[in-house]
């Protein structure tokens, strides 16, 4: 006795195995017992179908029927998740919000795959965030089940899963925002680059010190602190944003004073205002985790240092 039947409107064996197969392994021990259940896969003209049929006369559709169902639904989402959702995301990019090249759409994914496991407040794990999605499919699919014998998945998909789709959408907002700020702000450091190229050297060399959060020491080669008030930093800041912050003044200020060389003094060299240094002035800049001359900034004191007489 047919149960149901499964309808993949593209004509692949391959995909048509890996269904089954999901479907046999959550079945468990009722896949192909005397009252269980069997699994075909099918290759038909231009589509391909698994078809999962009671066998007769052991199996109980009132007492086991539930239980198949809902491993059914459980199996499918699977599939779903691993086999469609990457391309059910670069459609939403592609046919909604009209991005056409490869390029943007790769990296529109690439923001994606980190939303899909990201939850904004960071209450719940990345596999919650997961099973979450997979039961949205699941409950689902194993309603319809329990009233139809035929589920077309791409249709069921498109049509059925409304829920599933916006939580899709709304992870490809999240995405293009992401890749939008990006964009805007490799243009930006672009644009600093090239300001800083085309300026001259005022000075041999200065000394960034980042003391920590967001305390910073702007010296210059003698470590004496930079006198910026007769420096003209007016056409920089406009280069800048509006709301100008610490990471913007402390560019502004570099960029001014307009050093041959820049010493990063820090212990915290992956802060985003050490990058964005580094980017903007590329060779000029040098890195500093530790020397004899910033310790001191630092509050730092070597015991040998102590030791000495």
């Amino acid at each position: 006795m047919e149960l149901f039947t499964l309808i993949l409107m593209e004509p692949s064996e391959e995909a048509s195995l890996e269904l089954a197969q999901r479907l046999q392994d959550a079945f468990g021990p009722l896949h192909n017992s005397p009252n269980g259940v069997a699994v075909q896969a099918l290759q038909l003209e231009g589509h391909s179908v698994v078809r999962v049929e009671a066998i007769l006369p052991g199996f109980q559709l009132h007492e086991q029927g539930e239980a198949v169902y809902s491993r059914a639904g459980d199996a499918i989402a699977g599939y779903v998740q691993e086999r469609w959702e990457s391309a059910i995301l670069k459609d939403l990019i592609i046919r909604e919000y009209h991005y056409t090249s490869q390029e943007d759409v790769e990296h529109i994914q690439g923001y994606c795959k980190q939303f899909l496991f990201y939850d904004h407040e960071g209450l719940i794990s990345s596999d919650e965030i997961n099973n979450r999605r997979r039961y949205k499919i699941a409950a689902a699919v194993t309603e319809y089940l329990r009233a139809q014998t035929r589920l077309n998945l791409e249709g069921f998909l498109r049509f059925r899963l409304n829920d599933y789709i916006d939580e899709m959408r709304e992870v490809v907002e999240y995405a293009i925002d992401e890749f939008m700020m990006d964009r805007q702000y490799q243009e930006f450091i672009s644009l600093l680059k090239y300001f800083v190229y085309i300026q001259e050297a005022k000075i041999p060399a200065a000394h960034l010190v980042h003391k920590g959060g967001h305390e910073f020491l702007i010296l210059n080669d003698k470590w004496e602190p930079i006198d910026t008030s007769a420096l003209d930093s007016s056409f920089t800041l406009e280069i800048l944003d509006k709301d100008i912050n610490l990471e913007d003044m402390i560019v502004s200020t570099l960029i001014t004073v307009s050093p041959q060389t820049i010493f990063i003094h820090t212990r915290e060299p992956d802060q985003q205002v050490i990058h964005t240094i580094t980017q903007i002035f590329e060779n000029r800049s040098t890195v500093c985790s530790y020397c004899r001359s910033c310790q001191a900034h630092f509050g730092e004191v070597k015991m040998h240092d102590q030791l000495s007489p």
